[in-house]
């Protein structure tokens, strides 16, 4: 009896390892062979997406309530702030993508989920963008937003702050795996 309790437990865990889906950014895609406008600013979304991916991983409970002494966000809500960050950019650069979840009803592993999804969908729109001047947003025939803004605004934001997750988990007792490679992008096996 104990020995089809431990088969049935291994086989149970077997199986909700390999069902689980694949998010992206475990590693930074293959580069591109030009170098273009577009193609650096997407690689420098890929790399953000990186980051997070890895800032985020095996989050524990105690990790997301990390808040550093004074008046800062804990990490759960830097987190949010992320996922918020993501959809201004999607809004910005006019990158239509569906969110699965009204924020309000995410947990954190879809919420994590979905700004992994932004991302690449930013990086996918940027990749295939004739020109970064058609993300410059005009209002009264003006440029009230140029994408130069969107990449000191938002863009370096969500750099900042995804440092500040891998920061806070590591306070934490819960630092980034050793194996990644952040100069490559990759992850040793």
């Amino acid at each position: 009896m104990k020995t089809k309790l431990i088969i049935i437990t291994i086989l149970f865990a077997v199986i909700s390892i390999n069902s689980q889906e694949k998010l992206p950014y475990r590693e930074i895609p293959v580069m591109p062979e030009s170098y273009t406008a577009q193609n650096t600013v997407a690689r420098m979304i890929d790399g953000l997406a990186f980051r997070y991916y890895w800032s985020t991983d095996k989050l524990r409970s105690v990790d997301l309530a990390y808040q550093p002494k004074g008046e800062g966000r804990t990490c759960q809500q830097t987190v949010n702030h992320l996922y918020d960050l993501s959809n201004m950019l999607l809004l910005l650069t006019k990158t239509e993508f569906k969110q699965a979840l009204e924020k309000d009803k995410m947990t954190f592993l879809t919420m994590r989920k979905q700004t992994l999804l932004n991302l690449q969908a930013l990086s996918n729109r940027i990749k295939t963008s004739e020109n970064l001047l058609e993300f410059t947003v005009i209002k009264e025939g003006k440029a009230s937003i140029t994408f130069f803004n969107i990449i000191n605004g938002p863009i370096a934001d969500a750099i900042w702050h995804t440092g500040q997750v891998a920061s806070f988990r590591r306070s934490s007792g819960n630092p980034i795996s050793s194996k990644i490679n952040h100069f490559k992008g990759t992850v040793k096996e």
